[in-house]
C-alpha cells in the first residue's frame, strides 16, 4: 500500500513539474511576469518617442527582451536615429537600447 502510494505521489510530480518549469525564464524564453514587464516597457518607449515633436510622424518599430530595448524602422535623419535612442534610454526600466534605426 505505502510503494503504491509513493509510486501515485512520483506520477504526479511528474505530470505537474512541466507547468512549473513553463513559467521559468530562458535566454530565449520569457518568464510570464517577464513578458508582462516587457510590455509595459515597450509601450512606455512608444509613448514616449510619440511626446518627441520631432518623432511623432516617424514609423519606429519598439520591441522589447528582458528590459532591452530594440528601435528598427526608417527615420529622416542620423539625427533622428540619435534623438529616438536617446528618448528610449531615458524611459525607466530600460537596460540597454539596441537602435537599428536606418536614415533614409
Amino acid at each position: 500500500m505505502l510503494k503504491s502510494f509513493r509510486f501515485v505521489r512520483f506520477l504526479a510530480c511528474l505530470a505537474f513539474a512541466p507547468s512549473f518549469l513553463s513559467c521559468a525564464a530562458t535566454q530565449k524564453h520569457e518568464s510570464t511576469g517577464e513578458y508582462v514587464d516587457d510590455s509595459v516597457l515597450t509601450t512606455k518607449v512608444k509613448a514616449a518617442i510619440l511626446d518627441e515633436a520631432t518623432l511623432k510622424t516617424l514609423q519606429i518599430n519598439v520591441e522589447t527582451f528582458k528590459g532591452i530595448v530594440q528601435l528598427s524602422g526608417f527615420v529622416d535623419s542620423a539625427e533622428h536615429v540619435a534623438r529616438a535612442g536617446e528618448v528610449a534610454a531615458r524611459v525607466q526600466g530600460v537596460k540597454e537600447v539596441k537602435n537599428d534605426l536606418v536614415a533614409k
